[in-house]
């Protein structure tokens, strides 16, 4: 949370300056209306008028100050929020494959809103606040002190009560905002879970368990909340009869010293003001003080990054020039103790046309992700160019080869945006990508061609055509090795025929295709076939 105060120091300093001349402002006014009593009880109407008016006045300029702090205090809340969502999308890119998909996406999108919301209402918010409330005190513990130094004494007696109250309560606080952080993560994730299946339960007429497991998930997001806001209103209980207390402390010195005629008359209205100031800014400042602990939670998936904008990835090395080969050798892994791949041993050649065949579970798409570099924890070597690819970076290796799986993701923007990923290549590129993956005669029958929007998931489009926007996309970025995994699985067999046919007839291409089932006369399209089985129980 402090470095994010610092790193937009100026932003906050204004709004923070602004806000200690706000409440200074608000201080003054009471004097002059402590003014404007005793003019008033003095029966003197043209005092009385003077020092109305400059309250009017004096009120004007107050809501000014304080509506240019709500701005500049907005934008300051506006560059965390914006810094804090930045530093998170890199602590996701310093993250390998296995520990990307150790965690469900709705728990990462809780992180982008729900935490990140939290942090505004749990810490920004009450930064600000607690600024403000400081400034209050001091500004009116100086009025205090200019009326009588026994006024101070009961000022300084209220201060030091309201600051050590919330420190007895502030561990549990931060307990309570652990236990809401993970609830609203785990929240989410079910969520998500059954938003994505409410199809399923509706056409089966499980629409009860829709409501029930919606129910309970609601509730076990809401009850961690609902302990914390109970436990913060108790102890804004306590702190407030002790608030009240100090007030009528601070009430009796006053009355005692307007009847020894130490202060002014008009001293007891205003001096009321002042006193539940420096009570309220204190009972304020302890009830935020636990807003903060429990917003530390809410930090703690950040890794603060120093304002990079990109992750300190190494993406260049010995691999820029081209891989000329891939060398598995006694090659080993498993999920757990469950073992997938077991001394297997394979050569794929440069320009080289492999197939990867064999019955689900034998470990096809496995040795696909081997090979990308996602899996870190196998037996064996894998060799580029004769060199082990331990000695590389996945996103070095990733240089050099595209992926293309079987369930294929399609960003909610244009196919052209779709097939570029933002960037730049000729008409020439486009147009032999779309050539080379059959989609271009699908572009006339779209309504906007390559401008056509695919919708969420790719939800505009069919199977087929997400699959070849996924291919062009591949063959646009120029890498040396494609990897398909069941990637023409959803094309009729004429695209896929000109799909494959294509692929397999570029010399400059290695292409590593897995499917379940070849035909013989398919096979022998191939440099080699690669038949895996899986492995033996025990």
């Amino acid at each position: 949370m402090a470095y994010y105060l610092r790193a937009n120091g100026r932003k906050i300093a204004l709004a923070c300056f602004l806000g200690v001349l706000c409440e200074g402002i608000y201080v003054v006014l009471q004097l002059i209306m402590m003014q404007s009593f005793d003019a008033a009880i003095h029966l003197d109407f043209q005092g009385f008028l003077l020092w109305t008016g400059a309250e009017v006045l004096g009120y004007g300029i107050y809501l000014g100050i304080a509506a240019l702090e709500g701005i500049f205090e907005a934008r300051a809340i506006r560059a965390m929020n914006n810094q804090v969502r930045h530093d998170l999308y890199l602590s996701l890119l310093d993250k390998s494959h296995t520990a990307y998909h150790s965690k469900d996406t709705g728990e990462y999108i809780s992180w982008f809103t729900t935490n990140v919301k939290q942090m505004e209402h749990l810490a920004w918010g009450p930064f600000f606040s607690c600024v403000g409330n400081i400034a209050l005190v001091i500004w009116c513990i100086a009025a205090l002190i200019s009326l009588h130094w026994l006024m101070l004494a009961a000022g300084l007696v209220s201060a030091a009560v309201m600051l050590v109250v919330p420190k007895l309560f502030q561990r549990r606080m931060e307990r309570l905002g652990e236990a809401c952080a993970a609830a609203e993560a785990d929240g989410v994730s079910k969520l998500k879970d059954l938003l994505s299946g409410f199809d399923v339960l509706r056409s089966f007429g499980r629409t009860d368990r829709f409501l029930r497991q919606g129910d309970a998930v609601s509730d076990r997001m809401e009850r961690p909340s609902c302990r914390r806001s109970c436990t913060q209103s108790s102890i804004s209980c306590l702190t407030g009869f002790f608030s009240v207390s100090l007030q009528i402390l601070q009430q009796v010195v006053t009355v005692l010293l307007a009847f020894q005629g130490k202060i002014i008359l008009g001293a007891m209205v205003s001096a009321s003001n002042l006193t539940a100031g420096i009570a309220n800014g204190l009972r304020t400042i302890a009830d935020h003080r636990m807003s903060l602990a429990s917003a530390k939670p809410y930090f703690k998936n950040i890794t603060v990054h120093g304002g990079k904008d990109q992750p300190e990835i190494e993406t260049e090395g010995g691999l820029e020039q081209g891989i000329g080969g891939i060398a598995v050798e006694d090659l080993g892994f498993g999920y757990g103790a469950r073992p997938v791949l077991q001394n297997l041993s394979l050569q794929f050649r440069k320009g080289g046309k492999y197939a990867i065949t064999g019955p689900s579970g034998c470990g096809k798409s496995t040795l696909l992700k081997l090979l990308l570099g996602w899996l870190p924890d196998y037996t064996g070597t894998i060799s580029l160019d004769g060199t082990d690819t331990r000695e590389y970076t996945p996103e070095q290796i990733q240089q050099q080869m595209s992926y293309i799986e079987q369930n294929v993701f399609l960003f909610n923007a244009t196919i052209r945006d779709n097939i570029t990923l933002g960037a730049a290549f000729s008409e020439e590129q486009m147009e032999k990508a779309l050539r080379d993956s059959a989609l271009a005669g699908d572009l006339d029958a779209l309504p906007n061609g390559l401008d056509t929007i695919v919708g969420e998931a790719g939800g505009n489009l069919s199977g087929g055509q997400r699959q070849r926007v996924a291919i062009a996309r591949a063959l646009i970025h120029n890498r040396s090795i494609l990897l398909v995994d069941e990637g023409t699985s959803a094309l009729d067999q004429r695209n896929a025929d000109i799909v494959e046919r294509s692929l397999l007839a570029n010399p400059d291409l290695t292409l590593i295709l897995v499917s379940h089932h070849l035909t013989p006369e398919r096979k022998r399209q191939f440099t080699q076939v690669y038949d895996l089985q899986p492995v033996p129980a025990g």
